[in-house]
């Protein structure tokens, strides 16, 4: 079965929004700075952004705050067309092993990691749907370790239930991996070599990855 070409299709949308000449207000949710930071350039002159960093996932609490921090540096340093909010989830690292309660022994990329996605991309929509947004999205899939198939099927599902679209991409795709890697050199931002929650770090190989 041939997956849908969600870059094309994302194109497709730009192009029809810029023809509408319309900037619609789009919530981004972040896994880290590298990441977001080629999603960004790539988008913000086709929407007024909101980053959304929810990332239940991650810890300690200290590299979460980390992360936190490196995020906001970023969109304060990017130059961009139109400003970039932040908005910052409720950091409740429970939720995340309440989600992921009976995958610990999963491996990494597995059941446990979409049950982390459908936690995120959910609070994402929810978020979109009581800011008044007119799409929802995430930065995960510029991840090569990330299936952009996994991501814009839960999208999808949470766009079913909170009522607002889910922008479907796979940013990895045109070279967008290796843009987030240049901009992350270019603004000196933390990278880590693994995902965020503690199963990811022991499973770290030590080559950088994304959360």
């Amino acid at each position: 079965m041939q997956h849908p070409n969600y870059q094309k299709q994302m194109e497709q949308t730009l192009d029809a929004l810029q023809s509408a000449k319309k900037v619609p207000r789009l919530l981004l949710h972040s896994c880290c700075a590298p990441c977001s930071s080629y999603v960004l350039e790539y988008l913000a002159s086709h929407f007024q952004i909101t980053v959304f960093y929810y990332n239940p996932n991650i810890a300690p609490r200290m590299e979460y705050k980390k992360r936190v921090t490196e995020q906001k540096r970023l969109i304060s340093e990017l130059p961009v067309p139109h400003p970039i909010a932040f908005l910052e989830g409720n950091y409740v690292p429970e939720r995340f092993f309440e989600a992921v309660c009976g995958l610990e022994k999963e491996p990494e990329g597995g059941k446990r990691c979409l049950e982390c996605f459908r936690l995120r991309l959910s609070e994402t929509a929810k978020a979109a749907k009581a800011g008044g947004f007119d799409f929802f999205t995430t930065t995960l899939s510029v991840s090569p370790y990330k299936n952009a198939q996994a991501l814009a099927d839960i999208g999808e599902e949470c766009a079913q239930i909170y009522g607002v679209p889910y922008l479907a991409a796979d940013f990895k795709k045109r070279g967008g991996y290796l843009r987030s890697i240049e901009l992350s050199k270019t603004y000196g931002l933390y990278r880590q070599n693994f995902c965020g929650c503690i199963f990811s770090q022991r499973e770290s190989t030590g080559a950088p990855s994304s959360s």
